[in-house]
């Protein structure tokens, strides 16, 4: 397992610079498990004054923060950060930069300086996406510019095989993203699983006004004529082992 993880590491980080405004963003998708209610006010606090300014000034964006919709009697308290940048040294490389960063020390010393036995959190789980080349660039909602409410869905995509993961990206570049578009299911990103806890996989986020605005749109979706044809194509058959769904909100502070 170390040997295949040292692989991959070294092949994500082979990749080739990214910087041009046409070429595909590298994204970190980091939950945040808290431990109570109070922890994510001072969680929330650290975000939005500390480390979303400093990512910022490091050229990445836009950024994401989100709260999960179920309550917290119904399972832990999670929060979802989007962290996209135009190449792998761009993301991984944004904490390092952080400790020399002064406006950002001082801005969450709080956070920074919490005690051992007064943790907020219970863990971070962070993953790494390469974008497709379908939606290339992470996109701010149009709800956002608007002022509107909005609701995200996020979805994730577990393949049985690394063979099987790469067809269902495929699928999507090759004409699943226009039926969305045509059934009113808007993307905010979409990518493929470079490093994560369920490879191979892909994920992708969508935005709604509302919640019968996600049934409606996933309504369309499924009788959509072109679909009925692309998910009967006999090389994606078998591409998708397990989904995961989960719907959630904008914090006051996110970019999307």
């Amino acid at each position: 397992m170390l040997r295949y993880l040292l692989a991959t590491l070294i092949a994500v980080l082979a990749l080739p610079h990214r910087a041009s405004a046409d070429e595909n963003q590298v994204l970190e998708l980091r939950t945040y498990t808290l431990v109570d209610a109070a922890a994510e006010q001072k969680l929330d606090a650290y975000l939005e004054q500390a480390l979303l300014p400093a990512l910022t000034r490091q050229g990445l964006g836009p950024i994401g923060v989100f709260d999960q919709v179920e309550s917290a009697a119904e399972g832990p308290i999670e929060v979802l950060l989007l962290v996209p940048g135009p190449s792998v040294e761009a993301v991984t490389g944004a904490a390092a930069k952080l400790a020399s960063d002064q406006k950002y020390l001082a801005a969450g010393k709080e956070y920074l300086s919490t005690p051992a036995d007064q943790p907020p959190l219970k863990r971070i789980r962070s993953e790494l996406l390469l974008s497709f080349d379908c939606w290339p660039k992470v996109t701010v909602p149009k709800q956002k510019a608007e002022g509107q409410s909005r609701l995200f869905e996020l979805r994730t995509y577990e393949s049985p095989t690394e063979n099987f993961g790469q067809l269902k990206v495929e699928m999507f570049n090759s004409g699943e993203v226009p039926i969305f578009l045509d059934c009113g299911i808007a993307p905010v990103f979409m990518g493929h699983a470079l490093i994560g806890d369920k490879m191979p996989n892909l994920t992708y986020m969508t935005v709604y006004d509302n919640s019968a605005a996600v049934d409606t749109a996933w309504g369309n979706f499924v009788k959509h004529p072109d679909w009925q044809v692309l998910k009967e194509v006999k090389k994606y058959k078998g591409t998708v082992s397990k989904i995961y769904k989960s719907v959630w909100t904008p914090k006051s502070y996110s970019e999307l």
